[in-house]
């Protein structure tokens, strides 16, 4: 029996290394006494490349923010664009994803803190 356990070991570790491009998921087997069997670990794929997505036109007072790709439970799913009322002294950054290094990160789209000089003036007032 304990000559069975490292070659099921073995072989799911080569069915898992066949099938790590359809998976989402890093299983980490350990053996030994007083080993405590670790969580799986999530690896989320790289994010599909942006969908082409036609910018309409102006319109006062907004600005547009990109669609983009969000990770919900284990695919990406496509957000289309939309408008965000404008920030009077401050600048939008659009959503986006980041590697570090084996893992993305997926950062949203927000609002920038307002220098300082703009915050001074608006204190005075």
């Amino acid at each position: 029996m304990h000559r069975l356990i490292p070659f099921v070991a073995v072989l799911t570790l080569a069915l898992a290394g066949a099938a790590q491009a359809a998976t989402s998921a890093t299983v980490v087997i350990q053996s030994g006494p007083g080993v405590i069997p670790a969580a799986p670990v999530l690896v989320m794929p790289p994010p599909p490349p942006p969908r082409y997505e036609a910018m309409p036109r102006a319109r006062h007072g907004m600005v547009w923010s990109q669609g983009h790709w969000e990770w919900h439970r284990h695919a990406y799913v496509w957000i289309p664009g939309r408008w965000v009322r404008m920030r009077r002294g401050h600048a939008y950054h659009q959503p986006q994803w980041q590697q570090r290094g084996n893992q993305w990160v997926f950062v949203q789209g927000g609002w920038d803190t307002p220098p300082e000089h703009y915050r001074r003036g608006r204190d005075r007032r």
